[in-house]
């Protein structure tokens, strides 16, 4: 059997996937599948722009392929074998016993096993079904025709999906090549902008070495003059002082009035401006963000203020007159006008925007669960609190690890929140101007919640919805 199974995958190495018949001058392309001249050169008739292999479908972009005289070799040892073969088949058709020296005639339909005669009486064989030889082999050749369909059908659902995977191979080239068109024409256009912002600014200095130097220009002729009207004041009081006594008083008086309305002019002084330039709001990454991050955040009731007043939705808050009878909860705030988002953050990245409007006071962040409810108008610099706000008396403020004074142009009246819990990081941005207010980079050991300050003024802070 073993010598079977070696001339069977060895006819089948030396057959043509083609023609299904042995290989007449064999041929290997690059995917290393071998086929006939004929047939290869027939399969790959009139095609331009790519050759694929007819077994795995691999796109070649160049029509190659090289001579195999060792393959040649084989088909012809695998020739001789199969007509060796042939020989041995014909004498197994009358073939013996080899226990009992008897000729083979009868089938175990249970074992499938060829016996003689002798072998169906032993006990081995007793309570199975024995049958011929011919009335088994017709029975068993119809099985195998049945699976021969099946098979068929496998394959060619096989192959269908070999194209399609194909199609979606030329697919994915073309969206390859669409997005390098799109990365190219983006980065093209960015070049072009900060070509445009150089020369603008470029000439913008210019302009302003031109008129710097022709206000120092001026100064130095002002300079030039009264150096001439000090000269001729010097010559005439030297030319006075030689003469007499009474020349000397004569003339004093009007020498004196020119020495002291003598006035030096000021040393004329420059400073250059400031130059530089933002990237257009495109180019800020912030849309990317929200796109793909943004999330749906609403307030948790349970730890409101009790002056605060919710909307049905959830989504607005600002700070009421009288205090609401609410029940007693650990997590409420109930000296400082705050309340936590219901949305925890665990893992991942996440987007959500608030609008400020004017408010006078706010602060917005996130924070840990454990953070204290026993302040009452700001915060103090706490471990497990990331936020940005804003107060009447200081500007704008940055709480967490450290506190920083910070003074965003223009002012802000939407602030969007991304957070990214896997890298430690809270970042809070302009949304008006799609610009980067301030970036925390710490690390969370827990889960965090969003955080609202809405301070004492009546103007609500609103959280707005994915669509906004």
């Amino acid at each position: 059997m073993e010598f079977v199974t070696a001339l069977a995958d060895l006819q089948g190495e030396c057959s043509c996937p083609i023609c299904l018949d042995y290989l007449k001058d064999p041929v290997t392309i690059n995917c290393g599948h071998n086929f006939c001249f004929d047939c290869l050169d027939l399969s790959w008739k009139d095609l331009n722009d790519a050759f694929p292999c007819p077994v795995c479908r691999f796109l070649f972009p160049e029509r190659k392929f090289r001579r195999n005289p060792q393959l040649c070799n084989l088909t012809e040892i695998a020739k001789l074998l199969q007509i060796r073969r042939s020989k041995r088949k014909r004498q197994e058709e009358n073939a013996l016993c080899e226990k009992h020296n008897q000729f083979l005639t009868l089938f175990c339909v249970k074992d499938l096993q060829i016996l003689c005669t002798q072998c169906s009486f032993s006990a081995e064989h007793q309570r199975h079904y024995i049958c011929p030889i011919k009335k088994a082999a017709t029975y068993q050749r119809k099985i195998l025709e049945s699976s021969i369909e099946p098979l068929k059908t496998n394959v060619e659902r096989v192959e269908k999906v070999i194209i399609l995977q194909n199609r979606k191979s030329l697919e994915l080239r073309k969206k390859v090549e669409y997005r390098k068109e799109e990365i190219n024409s983006e980065f093209e256009q960015i070049r072009l902008f900060l070509q445009n912002e150089q020369e603008a600014l470029l000439k913008q200095i210019q302009d302003e070495e031109l008129d710097i130097l022709s206000k120092l220009n001026k100064n130095l002729i002002t300079f030039s003059d009264h150096v001439s009207t000090v000269k001729r004041l010097l010559k005439e009081i030297e030319g006075k002082c030689v003469r007499s006594d009474l020349a000397v008083l004569r003339h004093v008086k009007s020498i004196r009035q020119k020495y002291q309305n003598l006035k030096c002019p000021e040393l004329s002084s420059f400073g250059l401006k400031e130059y530089g330039f933002s990237l257009p709001p495109q180019y800020s990454g912030l849309d990317r963000i929200i796109q793909q991050f943004q999330v749906d955040v609403s307030l948790d009731l349970d730890t409101a203020y009790p002056q605060l007043i919710v909307s049905e939705d959830r989504k607005s808050v600002k700070y009421g007159r009288t205090k609401q009878s609410v029940c007693y909860n650990s997590r409420r705030f109930y000296l400082c006008p705050a309340v936590l988002g219901s949305k925890i953050f665990n893992s991942g990245r996440h987007y959500w925007e608030v609008d400020v409007g004017n408010k006078p006071q706010w602060t917005l962040g996130v924070c840990h669960d454990y953070l204290p409810r026993n302040w009452r108008n700001r915060p103090s610099v706490l471990s497990g609190f990331w936020a940005i706000g804003r107060y009447i008396e200081s500007g704008y403020v940055v709480f967490g690890p450290k506190k920083t004074q910070l003074l965003p142009v223009p002012k802000p009246s939407k602030i969007g929140i991304f957070l990214n819990f896997e890298l430690g990081e809270v970042s809070f941005y302009n949304v008006n101007d799609r610009s980067l207010l301030y970036s925390f980079s710490d690390s969370f050991t827990r889960t965090i919640w969003p955080y609202f300050y809405v301070g004492t003024d009546s103007e609500p802070l609103k959280i707005l919805s994915e669509t906004g």
